[in-house]
């Protein structure tokens, strides 16, 4: 059951996230790639469902989230918006489909918007991609931000280590964030950097401010589904907050099934036709 008390049956959009800044209400949101996930998390009261580029790591495998292509993530989000009414669906665009081609990346982005039916979607970068931002938002798209940490830019970066410690990177995360703010993005996540630069970005930038590994003086927060449930059990850093074992919970319960085929236990006299 939501927790939330404010208008929990309003349907979430860009707007309203904007209004709960304002009013100090944080903002949830989680990842989710597929019908029946969505579903749930959107019984349950989530703002906002990321159909993320995670898709690459927890339901294909890979080891970054470079390899998956915009087919799959359109897959994704058609799957995730037929389970979803009241929270806002926000759609990543995966790598190579925005960067260096302000074109390409309005393609990329309609694309989504036409063929998934998806709400909005999700940018990596500041000003070295402002061009492809700019084109999205004049096309009327509504565009997410994504500073700090990106993932997507794992081999530049070599490592996932905290961003923005030290000060020349700290100023440009301000700069870009106001400058993605200024130009019409709607909230920017900041992912994995120092809880008192992630604030300072709050309190600045007018839009919201999710963060991920971010501290709790931002607007709102977001995990990846499979972690926080406990799916996933090979990723633990310290941001990190498992609600469920979700892994153990399956893992008892093919137990159970796998002894019950082979004793004849199941089906039993009430379970057959």
């Amino acid at each position: 059951m939501s927790t939330n008390t404010v208008d929990n049956n309003r349907k979430v959009t860009t707007r309203r996230l904007v209004e709960m800044k304002q009013r100090g209400e944080k903002i949830s949101m989680l990842t989710a790639y597929d019908y029946s996930s969505a579903k749930l998390l959107d019984s349950a009261g989530i703002d906002v469902i990321l159909v993320g580029d995670s898709a690459s790591n927890v339901m294909a495998g890979n080891v970054t989230t470079l390899p998956i292509t915009l087919e799959q993530m359109i897959y994704h989000a058609k799957s995730v918006m037929k389970g979803t009414s009241r929270a806002l669906v926000v759609v990543d665009l995966p790598f190579g489909t925005y960067q260096g081609n302000s074109k390409e990346a309005l393609a990329s982005a309609i694309r989504i918007m036409k063929e998934s039916h998806a709400e909005a979607v999700k940018i990596e970068g500041g000003s070295e991609i402002r061009e492809s931002v700019e084109r999205i938002l004049c096309a009327g798209i509504p565009v997410m931000g994504h500073l700090g940490l990106t993932p997507q830019s794992i081999n530049k970066f070599g490592t996932y280590s905290v961003r923005a410690r030290d000060e020349a990177e700290a100023e440009k995360l301000i700069s870009d964030a106001r400058m993605l703010a200024e130009i019409g993005c709607f909230a920017i996540v900041i992912e994995k950097v120092p809880a008192e630069l992630a604030a300072r970005v709050a309190r600045e930038v007018s839009v919201p401010i999710i963060g991920i590994g971010a501290g709790g003086g931002v607007d709102g927060q977001v995990l990846v589904m499979h972690d926080m449930l406990g799916i996933n059990q090979g990723f633990s850093p310290r941001f990190l907050r498992r609600y469920a074992d979700v892994a153990g919970v399956i893992t008892d319960a093919v137990g159970r099934y796998i002894e019950d085929v082979k004793s004849g236990d199941f089906p039993n006299e009430s379970e057959s036709y």
